[in-house]
């Protein structure tokens, strides 16, 4: 074999090594799909919460990613196995459109219930649109619930549906009023999300990755964080995304990176 790409490939086993040795840290092991939306029943749908609890708490990866109709449930499985596991929620999931007041309340009922975690959808199409104020009223008075409650809060902004120059102005934007309104150090605690990925529109950039969007947001995000979400199945997905700058990973397939069932360093 030729000496160089036996040293690539032996560079990319170890980061990919690397990434692994702390892998469960990166994980939020997502469930979001409703009974109709999976085609199944109420029963099935608690049952595969179930066992996506049982595959968080046996790696001990960092969060599940659960309805808020799933949240009391989630917090008591964890709670009565002392599991470390935390819950986490999303909010106005997945259009983001609700009104200000909306996202606030179902939040707090999210905080009542014992979430760690709210991951809200940004009112994208507002930004979108022009509409600056009502989309900068959602990210202050969503993110001082989360704050006040002691939270981390996540802001969705749907990638997929903007242009790269709309990413930067999103995230920057974002950035600017988490800073502004709450302090540079309380914002560490606040990221910016790619994607729900339950978005069916049209995407202005087809051809463009995820791997590019989260490079775009790192690059003006700080001192916020990001998290990649949807899509990501692989180690090699995952490691593509910690070295865009993601420190965090939404993925269904949580346990299948963990297991390397489609773990790319088999191939090599």
């Amino acid at each position: 074999m030729n000496t160089k790409l036996l040293i690539e490939r032996m560079m990319r086993l170890m980061e990919i090594e690397d990434i692994k040795s702390d892998i469960s840290n990166y994980l939020d092991s997502t469930y979001l799909k409703t009974s109709e939306q999976a085609g199944i029943s109420d029963e099935e749908t608690k049952n595969n919460v179930m066992s996506l609890l049982d595959d968080a708490l046996n790696h001990n990866m960092k969060l599940v990613m659960v309805r808020p109709e799933q949240v009391e449930l989630a917090r008591e499985v964890i709670d009565q196995r002392n599991g470390n596991t935390l819950v986490g929620t999303v909010i106005d999931f997945p259009f983001g459109n609700g009104s200000t007041s909306d996202k606030v309340n179902e939040a707090k009922r999210a905080i009542n219930m014992g979430v760690d975690e709210i991951d809200y959808v940004t009112d994208y199409k507002s930004f979108k649109a022009g509409n600056i104020e009502k989309f900068i009223r959602d990210i202050v008075d969503g993110t001082r619930v989360g704050m006040d409650a002691g939270k981390v809060v996540k802001w969705i902004i749907e990638s997929e549906a903007l242009t790269n120059q709309e990413i930067q102005d999103i995230t920057q934007l974002i950035r600017d009023v988490v800073v502004n309104e709450f302090g540079e150090i309380p914002a560490s605690s606040v990221f910016v999300k790619t994607s729900t990925g339950f978005f069916n529109g049209e995407k202005p950039n087809p051809e463009k990755t995820k791997e590019e969007d989260v490079i775009i947001m790192s690059q003006n995000a700080g001192p916020l964080r990001v998290k990649a979400s949807g899509g990501i199945y692989t180690i090699d997905d995952l490691n593509k995304m910690v070295k865009a700058g993601a420190s965090r990973i939404g993925t269904s397939a949580a346990k299948e990176i963990i297991r390397g069932d489609k773990d790319v360093i088999k191939d090599y």
